[in-house]
Formats: structure tokens, sequence, C-alpha cells
């Protein structure tokens, strides 16, 4: 398929369709859009909400270790600088929505079709593999996050009934498996855009969290009365030398991962009504939230840090930097989990429609895939229960969290799912995609800024996953599986 072969053979508005609705100037009708789906009701906003939702997540937690590694300096210039780069080329990305004209070309549903009709053949089945793989390992983060949060809550109560004597030990499993559970039971609710309220519930609970870490940063401050930390980081001494360095380049994975969310920022900009053309709502929504994010995490990084100097922890709610107040702690973890199993879903929706929508294509005459049993709820619209979808979901849940089970690693492994995944779908894809889309000839000056853009993130995340790999090795060493407590 061509540059712009998607385009010209589409038929303009309803008339692919058939249907002789009146039809409003821009191609659409009072009911459906340009391409006879229903019309879209997204705007800014319920766009921030969902940018937002999808970025402040687990990721601020690491933050402050992250600042510490790399010291009052380069810390807050990292975080500022991988804000700029998120939010830089995620208005390329927004650009590749439709093929062809910005306003009535054809839309790209997925991440996938965009690279698919922008950039084509091989690219196509490269950015699946890094897509789905990168949400997969999202939904194993996700799985340990949350255990680590239940058993935060467990031990602060513990630790508060024994006036701190008792060290409070336990098996993180049982936690996954609730959460794994829950997980299994949210999975069956079929469409990613029947979940708005999940996506502002998960909104206000990641600002609950972050704002009580970033209090009790601020009352530590105020107690030690003095600020920690030092320009260049955690002082050689405290760790060697080579450590110092395997640190900072894992500290670099986790910034990275605490602001990747191009993975669905097309699935988002697909909620949204024109006009305004989709992709101008979405650099508005884009620089919002990423200015909102950008904030947020300069504080509970850089407040964290001071708070904890060298010793910050690598998860700051749970990482017992803080005992008391130990209720609001609670609140805190809670606020985490609530927050992550609406996460989950956000992040495995697409990767869930994907495998259906395959396993439809390949086998269309079978049942167990294809066909839907209704399901009459009092007082609901029926429930689809799909055979096929309540099987490879269940399925997929458990498998999540057997590998969770089996490695615990929080920040190594947030650490290296950054890596991996920031820089082919959040900067290589989208400059390939801009550049194909605008057909900006090779070797201009344009080109060249682009491409050492690109270049650069991909130091950056070679380096990162280098620390993070080195990082799991640590932990393997002294690690037996199934047997974590904390």
């Amino acid at each position: 398929m061509g540059e712009n072969g998607a385009g010209k053979n589409q038929l303009h508005g309803n008339q692919a369709f058939g249907l002789s609705i009146d039809v409003l100037p821009q191609g659409g009708s009072k009911c459906f859009d340009d391409d006879g789906r229903l019309k879209r009701t997204g705007t800014v906003w319920t766009a921030s909400a969902h940018i937002i939702t999808a970025v402040i997540g687990s990721g601020v937690l690491s933050l402050a270790w992250a600042t510490a590694q790399l010291g009052w300096i380069a810390g807050p210039a990292v975080m500022f600088l991988f804000s700029f780069v998120t939010y830089y080329t995620s208005t390329l990305l927004a650009a590749c929505y439709r093929s062809g004209d910005p306003v009535d070309g054809k839309r790209n549903y997925t991440y996938m079709e965009a690279v698919r009709s922008n950039l084509g053949g091989f690219k196509v089945k490269i950015c699946g593999w890094v897509q789905y793989l990168n949400l997969f390992g999202v939904a194993i983060g996700y799985t340990i996050a949350s255990s680590i949060s239940m058993m935060a809550i467990k031990r602060s109560n513990c630790f508060h009934a024994s006036g701190g004597k008792n060290p409070c030990h336990m098996n993180s499993n049982p936690y996954m498996i609730a959460f794994g559970i829950a997980e299994i039971i949210f999975s069956q609710i079929p469409d990613f855009d029947q979940l708005w309220w999940l996506s502002i519930v998960a909104a206000v609970m990641s600002f609950t969290y972050s704002i009580i870490g970033l209090g009790l940063g601020i009352a530590q401050v105020a107690a030690n009365g003095t600020i920690r930390g030092s320009l260049t980081g955690i002082t050689v001494g405290t760790v060697t030398q080579t450590q110092k360095i395997w640190r900072s380049f894992q500290a670099l994975g986790d910034m990275a991962f605490a602001y990747s969310y191009s993975l669905i920022l097309i699935e988002i900009q697909d909620t949204l009504k024109a006009p305004p053309a989709e992709s101008k709502t979405m650099k508005k929504a884009t620089l919002l939230s990423v200015g909102v994010t950008t904030l947020f995490y300069m504080l509970c990084g850089c407040m964290g840090y001071a708070a904890f100097g060298d010793l910050s922890p690598g998860n700051l709610l749970t990482g017992f930097g803080f005992y008391n107040p130990f209720w609001l702690l609670d609140i805190a973890n809670a606020a985490i989990v609530i927050h992550l199993v609406g996460a989950y879903q956000v992040y495995c929706q697409p990767l869930f429609a994907f495998i259906e929508k395959s396993a439809a294509e390949r086998f269309p005459d079978s049942d167990f895939i294809t066909k839907d049993i209704k399901i009459p709820l009092p007082g609901f619209r029926p429930y689809n229960l799909n055979l096929f979808r309540l099987v490879w979901r269940t399925l997929f849940v458990i498998l999540t969290t057997l590998i969770s089970m089996l490695l615990p690693f929080f920040n190594d492994i947030v650490g290296l799912l950054g890596a991996v995944g920031f820089w082919p779908l959040t900067v290589y894809f989208p400059v390939e995609m801009y550049i194909s889309q605008k057909k900006i000839p090779k070797w201009s000056t344009r080109w060249l800024c682009l491409q050492m853009l690109s270049i650069a993130c991909l130091i950056i995340t070679i380096a990162a996953a280098a620390g993070s790999i080195a990082g799991i090795m640590l932990d393997l060493k002294s690690y037996k599986p199934f047997s974590t407590s904390y």
C-alpha cells in the first residue's frame, strides 16, 4: 500500500455505507461520524483525564529514588528533558491519527494502524511485538506494585499495633492473587470506552496518593529542618563507583517509564469529537496533561529526595520512609491499589481487543470465538458473554499474576519496561511516521534534527536497559521463587 493508498480510495463520509442521513458539512451526520461509527464526544478535558490516568501511575513513586541517584542538578533536568521529548513526540504522533488530510483523511484507530498506513511492511510487525510485550510487562509491573501497596497497609497497621517492635515480615503471594482475581472480574468488561467513569476514579486516586506522598515529603523536610541530598546524587561510599553508574542509568529508565503513554495516545485520540480537527484537540490535551504531570513529578521526586537524601526508598509510600501518620499511609496505599486496578484495564484492553480481533479473523466460523451469549441483567442492558473472551482474558490475568509472583522486583522491572518501551514507541515510530506523512526530505535540517533526537533517545534507552538488567541480576543472586517476603 502506498503512502496515501488508503486515503485515495476512501469514500467520503457516509456514501460508503449507502446511508442517506442529513449530511452535515463536515461529512459526518447528526448521529454518526465520517467513518460510520457513533458520534464521538470526547473533549480536551476527557482526553487530558485519560492521559493523566495513564501517565501518573506507579511511576511517580520511584521518582524520589531516581532523583537521589542523579542529584539536585541532573535529576530535575533529566525529568524536564523527558517531559519535553514526550510532549514533542506526542504532537508528532497526534498528527498521524489521520492519514493524508488532517481534517478528513482516513482514521487510524490504533497505534499499529497508524504505523501500518504510514510506514507499512516489516515495521508494523516490530511495532506490534514491542507494543504488546510492553503492555504485557505493564500488567506485571502493576500487579507487583499493587501487592506491595496492599502489604504496606497491612504492615503499617502491624507496626502501629506492636509499637514498631515487630518487623512484620509477610509474603506477597496472597496479595498478588487477590489483585489477579479482581482483574479477572474487571477484564470481562468488553470495551475501553465504557470505562469513562473508571478513568475519572483512577485520576482522582492517582492525585490522592501523589499528594499524600508530596505532603509527607514536605512534612519530613520541615521535621528535618534541612533539605537533604547533594548536587551530584548519591555519594560514592554509600554505593560503589560501578553501582553509582548502573543506578544512574536505571534512574533514567524509571523516569522514562514515568512518562510513557504514547502506547495508548491514538486510542485516546479516537474518542475525540470533531471539528476542531482531532490532532489540534490532542495537542492541547497533551500540553495540558504533560504540563500537569511534570509539575507533579518535579514536586514528588524533589520533595522525596529532600526528605530522605541518599536513603530515598525505591517506592516512596511503601519503602517505609514514613511510618506515621499510619492512617494517612493506609489511605494513600489504598488509593494506589484502586488506581492500579483501573490502570491495568486501561493498558490491557488494547491487547485484549487485538487478540480477539485476530482470532475472529482467523476463525470466522468458530462459535466459541465469535458467538455472544446474551445474559439478562435486571436493571441493566443484557451482558454479552463471549466464551473465548472469558477464557483468554482469564488466562492472561493468571499468567501475569504468576510471573509477578516469580519476579517481584518493582524498581528494576519498572526501569526495564520504561527503557524498552521508551525509544521505539515514544520516539522512533512517531518520528518516522511524521517524516513519512509530512514527506520531509532526507538530509534536510528538519530531518537531521529529528534523527538526532531519535539517536540521542536510543542511547538513553540502551543505558537504562543495561542499568535495569544489572539491577535484576543483583536481585536474582539472593532470590528464591514464590517466597518473596518484605
